[in-house]
């Protein structure tokens, strides 16, 4: 099925679009999920990100996570995207994306965009036992500005949808991971009610030299911080950074006007150290209210 001219799935605001990439992903996507497991080395396939959770937009891609267990036939992966695209596509190695978004590669399928985002399954396995002792890291990775929290690997099988799954290994994961773990939400809730604070308060010490740069960063970090926060109290999972403040705000944990408040506070001008300061201040009232929220 394709695509009227000009009438491609990266338009915006179109009913038609969005009509189109519903009707389009029922059928296609299944058909390339099976394909793509009968690539050696690929164990399943999710269906993830906006698009998973019903909280897509016309534009937004379909992102497919395909687990596997080395050795990935990477050969065969280029040769089933050029199938499906028409075109040469680059398909990277594992690890060529960064250590945690892994590798992948970017498609045109039929005028829509698809990605392809490796999961080494064995490494998900292993951090969802971490996750269970209440143990996680955050890893540096490009694209990330708060870091990757490790379970959110854990999160993305959660909330994914599986597509194709040969031996069940991911419907069996899937309905483990839905409920989230005890541990990790502890450890999530006082990670953040000393973290945020104590991020805010060495801010301080870069408002006096009107330092808005290192500010900025201290706010970035203790917002995020307090989403992670609110997310584990309420057992939801946090896949990145984009919507997780507007995300945050509509849990019961969340203070009045949370996510309000919280983008209030990067809209504040001044680079004085007393207008850095005044920032300050709404910060940690902010920061003061979701740590009190967070012991109920």
């Amino acid at each position: 099925m394709g695509v009227p001219e000009g009438e491609g799935c990266r338009e915006t605001g179109s009913r038609w679009v969005r009509w189109f990439c519903r009707l389009w992903a029922v059928d296609r996507l299944a058909e390339i999920a099976g394909r793509l497991t009968d690539v050696g080395g690929v164990v399943g396939v999710c269906l993830g990100g906006s698009r998973a959770k019903g909280t897509d937009r016309p534009d937004s891609d379909f992102d497919l996570g395909l687990y596997y267990r080395p050795p990935l036939d990477t050969a065969a992966l280029r040769l089933l995207a050029s199938e499906l695209t028409g075109e040469s596509v680059e398909v990277t190695e594992p690890g060529g994306w960064g250590p945690w978004v892994d590798g992948g590669a970017w498609l045109t399928v039929d005028g829509c965009r698809v990605d392809w985002i490796y999961r080494d399954l064995d490494r998900v396995h292993r951090i969802w036992e971490e996750c269970r002792e209440g143990r996680f890291e955050v890893g540096v990775q490009a694209g990330h500005p708060l870091g990757v929290y490790s379970h959110a690997y854990v999160g993305e099988v959660a909330v994914g949808r599986v597509l194709a799954d040969p031996v069940g290994e991911l419907r069996v994961l899937q309905r483990e991971t839905r409920r989230y773990p005890e541990p990790l939400r502890e450890a999530l809730i006082a990670n953040a009610q000393w973290e945020a604070p104590f991020t805010l308060a060495n801010a301080r010490k870069g408002a006096a030299r009107g330092d808005a740069f290192y500010v900025a960063g201290c706010l970035f970090r203790a917002v995020g911080l307090l989403v992670q926060g609110l997310h584990a109290h309420a057992g939801c999972w946090v896949l990145n950074e984009k919507g997780a403040v507007q995300g945050a705000g509509r849990l019961p944990a969340a203070p009045a006007d949370f996510a309000a408040r919280a983008h209030g506070l990067f809209a504040m001008s001044g680079t004085t150290p007393g207008a850095l300061s005044t920032v300050l201040d709404t910060a940690d009232e902010l920061a003061a209210e979701v740590c009190r929220q967070l012991t109920s």
